[in-house]
């Protein structure tokens, strides 16, 4: 799955210029000639993508809700990083729509601070998870210790990995962005932003489920 995410994004990366990109497109990602864009298949493979990801997760959340009411259930203790985690991958989201809304109005600066910024705080969510985990081990909580354990690192697991490929993803874009400034709507851009967007909302849902259901 996170592969095939990458490849999604390869074709997209270096604007309309690339190999694969020609033709002609109207406002509507119609192609002179008729058929299919590349920014409207990259959008739709996206799409199919992100709706796998949420079954998945959704496959996990079934199996999650039906353990919650195991004899051996144990609540987990909330590790205090993970409010400071939840509140830099807000951060993450909000200054990649930043800068992706620069980039629409011509703004190469700000668009490349966007970016860059939601890339650091990307990598400040993913240290902040592996504290989270630290944590529970020293307080001698593992995976195998309890059903409630074993789904957190298990989903948190789960979207760090997906995370982490969108982070591939900008760091595909980033080399490019400060080298040139990307077009107004960069296929790239545009589909990195939806996914990441989608990663912040699935992490916001399963840090309530973890803790408060």
């Amino acid at each position: 799955m996170p592969t095939e995410l990458i490849e999604k994004l390869k074709p997209v990366v270096g604007g309309p210029g690339r190999p694969g990109g020609g033709g002609r497109s109207d406002d509507n990602g119609a192609r002179s000639g008729g058929g299919p864009t590349p920014a409207s298949m990259a959008t739709m493979g996206m799409a199919f993508a992100l709706a796998a990801i949420a079954m998945l997760f959704v496959a996990f959340t079934t199996t999650y809700l039906g353990h919650h009411q195991d004899e051996t259930w144990a609540t987990l203790p909330l590790p205090g990083v993970l409010w400071v985690d939840t509140a830099v991958l807000l951060a993450s989201s909000a200054a990649l729509e930043w800068g992706r809304r620069q980039a629409r109005r011509g703004h190469a600066v700000a668009f490349r601070r966007g970016i860059t910024a939601a890339w650091g705080l990307g990598l400040v969510f993913l240290a902040g998870q592996l504290v989270a985990w630290r944590q529970f081990v020293h307080l001698g909580i593992y995976l195998s210790s309890n059903p409630h354990s074993s789904f957190f690192y298990l989903l948190t697991g789960a979207h760090g990995v997906h995370l982490l490929v969108g982070l591939v993803a900008l760091g595909m874009i980033l080399p490019r962005a400060w080298a040139t400034f990307p077009p107004f709507r960069s296929t790239a851009v545009e589909v990195t932003t939806l996914y990441w967007h989608f990663l912040t909302g699935l992490w916001l849902y399963l840090f309530v489920m973890l803790f408060w259901l």
